[in-house]
């Protein structure tokens, strides 16, 4: 099995530094990250350790889906999913805690009712890597239904 990396160049304090995460293995692109906006409402064109593990989480939990659906005898059309996460202070610890993920799952499938993909949907959730990777977070939420 593979081993992905991706690397992150920081300059600076925690408040007026900057850095940028490069994407290694892909060769996809660089990406600047800057902690104040990472907890500000608006990100304007830097991302963060959130937008990336959102990223990671909805391509896993995507890939995961249309596998799920075929064992259970459906056949994938598509799917749209998008993860939500949400970071707040860690009032235990110090610093920031990751306290919830909703993932939202639109998809189109032939051949399983709504009440099978919703099971498919939820045991996705549970058996998706990344979905076990982030096991710790308090909250995962799911959100699936089909379209037509």
């Amino acid at each position: 099995m593979a081993t992905r990396t991706a690397t992150t160049r920081w300059t600076g304090g925690l408040q007026d530094g900057s850095g940028s995460v490069n994407l290694d293995s892909s060769g996809a692109g660089s990406f600047d990250v800057s902690f104040p906006k990472r907890v500000a409402d608006e990100a304007d064109g830097t991302t963060s350790p959130e937008e990336l593990i959102a990223a990671a989480h909805a391509a896993c939990y995507s890939m995961a889906l249309s596998g799920g659906i075929g064992n259970a005898g459906g056949t994938p059309q598509s799917s749209t999913v998008t993860a939500d996460v949400t970071v707040r202070p860690d009032r235990e610890n110090g610093g920031l805690l990751i306290s919830k993920i909703v993932l939202t799952v639109r998809a189109k499938v032939d051949g399983l009712t709504a009440e099978q993909f919703a099971e498919v949907a939820e045991e996705t959730k549970k058996a998706c890597p990344v979905s076990k990777a982030l096991a710790a977070v308090p909250e995962i939420e799911l959100d699936a239904a089909l379209e037509s």
